[in-house]
Parts: C-alpha cells; structure tokens; sequence
C-alpha cells in the first residue's frame, strides 16, 4: 500500500506538471506568427532610437535652446493656467456676492417701505445712534452685515432684558406700595385695587390729596380728633356704662320680684351680677378708658394726639375686621360689645328671716332635672312679673298678660311642672300651653279649655275646642 500510495503521488504530480504546459500551449495558440511573440528587435530599435535622440541632441546648440526655452514656457503656461483657474474661482465667488448682496438689498429695500413713519423718522435714527455704543469701532461690509445685524440684536435684547427686570422690581417696590397704603388707609382705599393696572386710581388720590392740602388742616384735624372723636368714644363708652347699669337694675327688679315668690318654704331667689374677669373684656374696658383718659382736660401736645389716635384707631380697626383675622374679630366684637357677656350671674338661695345663704347656684351643673327645671321656672317668673311690671304678692288686677309657652313641660317632673303653673298663677298671667297629650293631668287644674289638634295620616290637621268641664265629661264616657 505504501508504495502504491508513492506511485499515485507521483502520477499526480505528472499530471499537473502535464495540464501546466497545456494550458501554456492552448495560450500559445491564440499567436499565428512568431513575430508577435519575438520582443527582442522592439527593444534594439527602441535602443537604438534614443541612443541617435542622445547624439543629436548632445551635437546641436538650437535644439538645446529651443529644448530649455519650451520647457521655459511649458512652465509659464502651468503658472497661467494656475492664475486662470484663481481668477475664475475669484469671479465665480465675486458673483455670489454680488448676487447676495443684490437680494439682501431687495430684502433691505422691502423691509424699509414697508416700515412706519415712525420708525424711519424716530427709530432709524436712534438704532443709528445706539450702533456705535453696541458695536465700538468697525467697518461695515455686505459680508459682515448679518453678522453685525446679530451683534446689535443681542446687544438690543440685553437691554431690553435688563430694563425688563428693572421695571420688574419697580412694579413690585410699587405694589409693595399699594398694598402698604392700603393696609394703612383701609377706608380710603376699599375700592383700590394693588395692581399697576390701578394706577390711575392712586394718582388720583395723590391729586386729591394735594388740593385738600391736608397739612393746613392738622391743628383742626388735632382739635377735631379731641372734640369728636374722643367725645364719640366716650358717648360709646357712656352708653355701654348705662346697658350695664340697666342690666343691674333689671337685675334688681326681678330680685324684687323674686323674693315675693317663695322657692321652697322659707327660701326665696337672689339673682347675682358678679363682673366677668375674661381677659378680653378686661383689655377692651381699659382701651376704652386709655382713650378717654385726660380728654376733659385736653392737651396741646402733638404727642398726646398722635397716641389718642392710634388709640382709637386700634379700636375701630378690629371692629372693621382686619385682614386675616376678620372672623376673629368679628366675634371679639360680638363679645366685648354684648354687655351682657361683662357678667357672670348665678343665684343664691337664702332663708327668709335672715337673709343668709342656704345655697349658691353658680350654674346647674350636679344638680337634678327638677331642680334645675324649679330654679329656671323662678327666674322665668320673675323676668315675666318685671316685663310687665307685675308686683308678686299685691292684688290680682284684671290687666291681660299673656304668655304662650311651647312644648316647655313636656320633659319636666310633675312637681316642678306643677311649682311653675303655681307660680305663674299668683302672678296673674294668662298663659296658652303647647304640650303633649301626657302632661295634660298636671295642667288640667290650671286651665279652663283645651283645644285637641289631631292630624289625621299627615295630611290635614284639625283642631277641637272644649272647656274643661266638657274635656273631663268626655273623658268620663270614654273610660266609663
């Protein structure tokens, strides 16, 4: 195997070696004569024609002369040619120019037709003027024109952002402004509005402000200040001294009344008026005296003014509602003017004889249903017996006082409900009770009629008047 292996290597070799020189015979076949093959007689002749080219050129004189001079102008004309073509390109970029320019002139020359009057005559000039400061020194050419059209244009919008925010923080310092002058002056201004846009209306107030001249007022201003408004102030102050005196008297009246009616046997009612120590009303009273301390005597200090007036004003200022705590001062307002607020009442219960305490009611609290439904009956009946200027205890008059009262025993005790119709029956008063169907037996010996509504599915009421004779009847032939 090894050897014939050898021998077929071999042959393969051979047959290459074979289809080689075929291949170098098929190629040879495309040549019909020798001559296209021979290369040897071209090259001697080629030889030969240079070395005869080197001979006469190395023997004539005019043929190296006319040699160096068309090598001399073959040069100049590589040169000319290279200057042609510059010039060529110079003239193409000429023309661009001058055709940009052509239509940045027609672009120029349109802009400027269509612009205003104004601005030819007014705004032209004035870019013309501002052009030196925004661009310096510099030469204008139809190149640099957009260019130098940029340069003024972020030059120009510098500006105006740099005005902008200056006229920014002037309408800010100016609405600062507004709203401090209206904070101050809220009666005079109720109607401004802290916007530029509101402006006219603050010129305006400083025209009016101006033909007033205020200043020439201010001695009047000061002695009107002491004569009117201090006197105002105190007639407020007067008049809410006199609610409070009236509350006390009223309070002493029904005292009056109260200690005719008898609260438990040997017992009567004292109602007590006890000032209120609240801070607020403590703080109101003394501002009010604080403005009117030293006003009969007066004074000619402009100090005394100025502090008498913001006193008062201090004043008005929470009884017109300050901004933010409007709500607040409203039911400050409600409180500290309600004179009644100024006290604290309760009640005292005392013996007869000797008028010492057997108990003190501060309110109803850890008291029962009844006593507290007997103690508001008392007072009740006393508040009634001084509206109509009753005197408990004195003889029965044929005088009408009437009192209605809805639905007021429909959750008492039998007892109090009977203690309070007792009372109201030794003051004489005539009385239509409003009350359910279950508290009808404790009432039936204080009335002489009832009147029954009936209101049949919801839809039409209907109301029945009897006498009592007649209601007891009725209610004998029903239960018997």
């Amino acid at each position: 195997m090894a050897g014939v292996g050898g021998t077929i290597a071999r042959l393969k070799t051979q047959r290459t070696a074979l289809g080689d020189r075929l291949n170098t015979l098929v190629r040879l076949s495309e040549f019909t004569n020798f001559s296209e093959l021979d290369w040897r007689p071209i090259a001697i002749e080629i030889e030969r024609l240079q070395r005869e080219r080197r001979e006469l050129q190395e023997g004539s004189d005019a043929l190296k002369t006319l040699t160096a001079t068309l090598a001399a102008i073959e040069e100049d004309i590589k040169v000319i040619e290279g200057r042609r073509l510059e010039a060529n390109q110079e003239q193409a970029r000429l023309e661009e120019r001058h055709r940009v320019a052509r239509q940045q002139l027609e672009i120029a020359g349109a802009d400027a037709a269509t612009a205003s009057e104004q601005a030819a005559t007014v705004l032209f000039p004035r870019l013309d003027a501002a052009r030196a400061e925004a661009l310096g020194e510099h030469r204008l050419t139809v190149e640099s024109c957009e260019a130098r059209e940029r340069d003024m244009r972020d030059w120009l919008q510098t500006k105006i952002d740099n005005e902008d925010r200056k006229i920014a923080r002037l309408r800010d310092r100016i609405i600062d402004a507004m709203r401090a002058y209206i904070d101050t002056y809220r009666l005079e201004t109720r109607d401004a509005d802290a916007s530029i846009d509101g402006g006219d209306e603050y010129r305006v107030m400083l025209a009016n402000l101006r033909s007033d001249d205020l200043p020439r007022f201010e001695a009047r201003f000061k002695s009107l200040l002491n004569e009117n408004t201090i006197r105002e102030v105190a007639n407020f102050q007067s008049q809410l001294a006199r609610e409070r005196e009236t509350i006390r008297e009223r309070i002493d009246r029904i005292n009056q009344s109260l200690r005719g009616i008898n609260y438990n046997p040997g017992r009567y009612i004292v109602l007590e008026a006890e000032l209120n120590t609240d801070p607020e009303i403590r703080d109101f009273r003394q501002d009010l005296r604080a403005c009117t301390e030293d006003a009969l005597t007066g004074s000619e200090d402009g100090d005394y003014s100025e502090r008498k007036f913001l006193q008062v004003k201090r004043i008005i200022e929470r009884f017109r509602g300050r901004e933010g705590t409007a709500e607040l001062d409203r039911r400050w307002s409600r409180k500290v003017t309600d004179v009644r607020s100024w006290f604290v009442f309760s009640a005292s219960e005392r013996w007869r004889e000797d008028d010492r305490e057997h108990e003190h009611y501060a309110d109803s609290s850890g008291k029962s249903g009844g006593q507290k439904e007997k103690l508001a009956y008392t007072v009740l009946a006393a508040s009634l017996a001084y509206q109509f200027g009753l005197d408990v205890g004195s003889a029965q008059s044929r005088s009408f006082h009437f009192v209605l009262i809805d639905e007021a025993f429909g959750r008492g005790s039998d007892e109090s409900t009977r203690y309070g119709l007792e009372l109201f029956r030794e003051l004489n008063l005539q009385l239509l009770i409003v009350t359910p169907l279950q508290k009808i037996h404790v009432i039936e010996p204080f009335v002489t009629a009832v009147g029954f509504v009936h209101n049949e599915a919801g839809e039409r009421s209907m109301l029945r008047n009897l006498t009592i004779e007649e209601y007891r009847e009725e209610r004998l032939l029903r239960t018997g």
